[in-house]
């Protein structure tokens, strides 16, 4: 199982890249009629969201806090944000000066989420990771719900990369 997992998420780096490279600081941020998600948010939501998830289900911390990312961001944001319910000025908060900034941190989660899936046996991915929910979500389902919303935000970045690119 974990070979499919690693399929699957390595697929996202060209999702990721081919929604940010090569855009500068404006078009990243442009947000689709003002209100919608900018592209610098997405991926910063689903990068943070993998490094949250992944550092929680593995015991680890988080690469964001670990590694310097937030203080070198500097966003206008709790450090603990991952973005879920952020409100029009929150996402405005997300700002970045370059497509590296988005590809650096997304680069850095994502190597040490294949490594940690490298690890994985069938019997760890059977572990219960969060028991908040009925049925207590375990290891698999959790990996398979990140891939997803990683998936879904990259494919949005990809839609909203197409609007600014046309405007």
């Amino acid at each position: 199982m974990s070979d499919v997992l690693l399929e699957a998420y390595g697929r996202l780096p060209a999702l990721v890249g081919a929604a940010v490279e090569g855009l500068d600081g404006d078009a990243l941020v442009t947000r689709p009629g003002g209100i919608g998600n900018s592209i610098a948010w997405l991926v910063w939501h689903l990068t943070r969201v993998q490094d949250n998830h992944f550092a929680d289900a593995f015991g680890e911390d988080e690469l964001w806090l670990r590694d310097g990312w937030a203080e070198r961001w500097r966003l206008a944001l709790d450090p603990l944000d991952t973005g879920y319910g952020h409100s029009s000025a929150q996402v405005d908060a997300v700002n970045v000066t370059s497509s590296l900034q988005l590809i650096e941190y997304f680069n850095a989660v994502h190597s040490r989420s294949l490594l940690l899936i490298r690890g994985l046996t069938d019997e760890d991915l059977e572990r219960v990771v969060d028991e908040k929910w009925d049925p207590p979500v375990t290891l698999l389902v959790r990996l398979v719900s990140v891939l997803d919303d990683c998936v879904q935000h990259a494919g949005q970045a990809a839609y909203v990369r197409g609007i600014v690119s046309s405007a």
